[in-house]
């Protein structure tokens, strides 16, 4: 079943509403996902996780069937700091003060903003196949430009890169993803049908790109300016990276992680590309198990 025992509905926050999924009892968890997904990217893990959390799954602001500011010359709206709020409102409107937090890809980008700007509420943070934005902007090379180039092209001024993914965006995602089709797909039918229902939407087209620019942009401002101040994050840590995938290859995560943070930071590969919970959902509940 997709998402046994757990609740659709819409959560208003400050500017519009939320899409999300929550199901469970016992303590809270925040997963967050990633692009160019929706928070049906845990369906196979969020069912086993309700078993001992109250889970709550969000799609971000931008993606999904979440809010969707326009685009703005400077990004604003699309600030990890001004989408790390939504997911305040989220848990606020359910009650919880303090929470457990991961998140994949974009998802897990935000996490660390929440992290950084809430330690009083967060109680412990998972990170999925990421080092901290800033990091990979600062130590960019040739293969990142190039193993990364959408962050490059979804940060062109807006419309042009969402003029070009509308023109065919169920392919445009295919390609993305680098699903081979002579392979057995990773998503399944019913998350599939999710992802490509969103990405049908100019307006969620247009809402990624604007994260991204955010990303190259006024993110970068946030980011430099809490290094500078020597804020870290103050809860500890799991980093998880697929092996098939960049993170590993170019990065000692757990090292660069170590420096963003004052607390214990722990983890290690998963035998899975970079859609670790579709990918590996046994494995990535095995640490969730262990470090939750």
């Amino acid at each position: 079943m997709f998402f046994e025992g757990f609740t659709l509905t819409h959560v208003p926050v400050p500017g519009g509403t939320i899409r999300l999924r929550y199901g469970g009892s016992g303590p809270p968890l925040l997963l967050l996902h990633g692009n160019p997904q929706t928070h049906a990217m845990w369906h196979l893990v969020a069912p086993a996780l309700a078993k001992r959390f109250t889970v709550i799954c969000p799609d971000l602001r931008g993606y999904g069937f979440s809010l969707k500011p326009p685009a703005t010359s400077d990004s604003a709206p699309y600030a990890k700091i001004e989408m790390a709020k939504d997911m305040m409102a989220v848990m606020d409107h359910f009650g919880f003060n303090q929470f457990l937090l991961a998140g994949h890809d974009r998802g897990a980008r935000l996490s660390h903003r929440i992290a950084l700007d809430n330690p009083d509420r967060v109680l412990k943070l998972a990170i999925l196949d990421i080092i901290p934005t800033i990091e990979h902007f600062e130590r960019a090379d040739m293969d990142f430009a190039l193993g990364y180039y959408h962050w490059f092209w979804f940060a062109q001024p807006h419309p042009f890169p969402e003029w070009m993914i509308d023109q065919a965006p169920e392919k445009w995602w295919r390609r993305h993803t680098n699903h081979d089709p002579a392979l057995p797909d990773v998503f399944a039918p019913e998350a599939l049908e999710d992802y490509f229902a969103a990405v049908r939407q100019p307006d969620m087209v247009r809402g990624m790109c604007e994260d991204y620019r955010a990303a190259a942009g006024i993110d970068m401002k946030h980011d430099r300016a809490t290094r500078a101040a020597g804020i870290k994050v103050r809860c500890p840590m799991l980093v998880l990276w697929g092996t098939k995938g960049m993170i590993g290859k170019w990065y000692d995560a757990l090292a660069i992680w170590r420096e963003y943070c004052s607390e214990d930071v722990i983890g290690g590969p998963v035998q899975s590309g970079h859609y670790i919970p579709e990918e590996a959902p046994v494995e990535l509940l095995a640490w969730f198990d262990r470090f939750f």
